[in-house]
């Protein structure tokens, strides 16, 4: 695993140097994007789907999970009071609404697998973090996550430019542009660089309330991994009652010969956690950083570090995106990615007005 984790450690830190420079581009936006060019370049895809791929597949697996424990470093349950109840539970209420609504578009647009699931995460609540914490849940494999990656990519990176030239022409003061700007773009990294033209004050608030969108990343995944347990349960009762293909292969007439022996079925895989251990030191992490007195040195150093890690991931998740087949069969996943940012956009904004 050495090399590939070498790798993407290497590139992170190479993300977080151009940062520095392009300021207002998010470090975590530069990793995943880095890591979606060399996805696409023919001579590169040899080395990632060898040498490189156990590295990468641990990258985008166990060290975004690190990284989404150490992200509960950054909330603290009393800022979040804070907010007052009417806009915490105005923030709970979009995250589930806008969830919801773009998992069944999701679906109605017929999206493979767990993508739709995937992208509702990634979209609702915290990015191309929550697609990590749904897809490890869900058990997806990182070329399932690499399509809901690219749209939040390209969605939060829009967001930088357009909600400022937006805000400015509704009239939002500070207040409401942060307040809009939380509720509404995707990663941490993202609000930090749209909230920032509005002011400090803007972007203090935009910064509390996304946190709290991202707190609510702990019970949605417990709730869509128990859905989709019915679901499973649901279809697989259906495949086994009386009158199914299935069952009436294995039906015989009287008299017939009897069918060939077929060999057993495997066993099931083990189900998923429904609150995976990931998400627990996530909860715990939160709880710490609320009551327990963590040195500032400490923090920084942890926020670094968390950073450092979340960019490996998602540089190794981003290598996995092939910008071709997106293009010729993924418009239906590129529509359901515009139309739930522009729902969000919209209904986080006429929350804010009422």
């Amino acid at each position: 695993m050495l090399p590939g984790v070498a790798v993407s450690v290497g590139v992170a830190l190479l993300a977080s140097a151009l940062a520095l420079v392009l300021p207002v581009v998010p470090m975590l936006t530069i990793a995943v994007a880095l890591g979606i060019v060399v996805g696409q370049v023919p001579a590169a895809r040899g080395v990632l789907d060898g040498p490189l791929a156990p590295g990468l597949k641990f990258a985008s697996k166990t060290l975004m999970r690190f990284g989404i424990v150490l992200l509960g470093l950054k909330l603290s349950l009393i800022d979040i009071a804070d907010l007052g109840i009417v806009a915490v539970v105005a923030v709970i209420a979009l995250v589930v609404v806008t969830f919801f609504a773009t998992w069944w578009f999701g679906r109605l647009m017929r999206l493979p697998g767990n993508e739709p699931l995937l992208v509702a995460a990634g979209f609702s609540i915290c990015g191309a973090s929550a697609i990590g914490a749904m897809g490890s849940a869900t058990r997806s494999d990182a070329k399932e996550q690499a399509t809901p990656v690219a749209l939040v990519t390209l969605c939060g990176t829009l967001a930088i430019v357009v909600l400022p030239a937006a805000g400015a022409a509704l009239g939002l003061d500070a207040e409401q542009f942060g307040h809009w700007v939380g509720a509404s773009v995707h990663d941490v990294g993202q609000v930090v660089a749209t909230a920032q033209t509005a002011g400090t004050a803007a972007l203090a608030i935009a910064v509390v309330v996304k946190l709290t969108r991202v707190l609510m990343l702990a019970p949605m995944v417990a709730i869509a991994t128990g859905v989709s347990r019915r679901m499973d349960a649901a279809a697989a009762r259906t495949a086994q009652a009386p009158g199914s293909p299935t069952t009436a292969a294995q039906t015989t007439t009287p008299g017939a010969p009897a069918a060939p022996a077929t060999p057993a079925a495997a066993p099931a895989a083990p189900r998923a956690p429904l609150v995976p251990l990931f998400i627990v030191g996530f909860l715990l992490a939160v709880l710490a950083n609320t009551f327990l007195p963590i040195p500032e040195p400490v923090l920084s150093a942890l926020d670094t570090l968390q950073v450092l890690v979340l960019g490996a991931a998602l540089f190794a998740l981003g290598t996995a995106v092939r910008l071709a087949r997106l293009v010729t069969t993924g418009w239906r996943a590129l529509v359901v990615g515009l139309a739930s940012w522009a729902f969000i956009a919209v209904l986080a904004l006429g929350v804010i007005q009422l």
